[in-house]
């Protein structure tokens, strides 16, 4: 049996922003005109609890502009670095969502605000 290093080991799944997603992301402020319309393209997500982030926007850095469902589903900014140290309740990363296809942010939140709901 292998042991592997948690700071070593790379999943697909852990390389948060890789270069075809950062292309596809506009730059922050670019959606304002569109509001809600405007789709997210990457989602990120504690595979142990039930967090999960949908970015619209880059600042080409760090920052993130998209949908957060959390303890609450808001709209927000949040840090790449920040999704990159942050581990769940088990001590696991926040992952990519490998098969997400872009989608509104208005069907996001109400997707997400009926579960919050329920």
């Amino acid at each position: 049996m292998q042991v592997v290093d948690d700071e070593t080991y790379t999943h697909p799944a852990h390389e948060l922003l890789p270069q075809d997603v950062r292309e596809r992301l506009p730059k922050l402020y670019a959606n304002e005109e569109i509001g809600l319309e405007a789709l997210a393209q990457v989602k990120y997500f504690t595979p142990d609890s039930n967090w999960t982030w949908y970015a619209s926007e880059f600042d080409g850095e760090d920052m993130l502009f998209g949908l957060v469902s959390g303890f609450e589903v808001e709209l927000g900014y949040f840090a790449l670095s920040e999704l990159q140290e942050t581990r769940g309740p088990l001590g696991l990363r926040i992952e990519r969502d490998l098969h997400f296809e872009p989608k509104s942010l208005r069907e996001l939140k109400e997707m997400h605000d009926k579960a919050h709901h329920t």
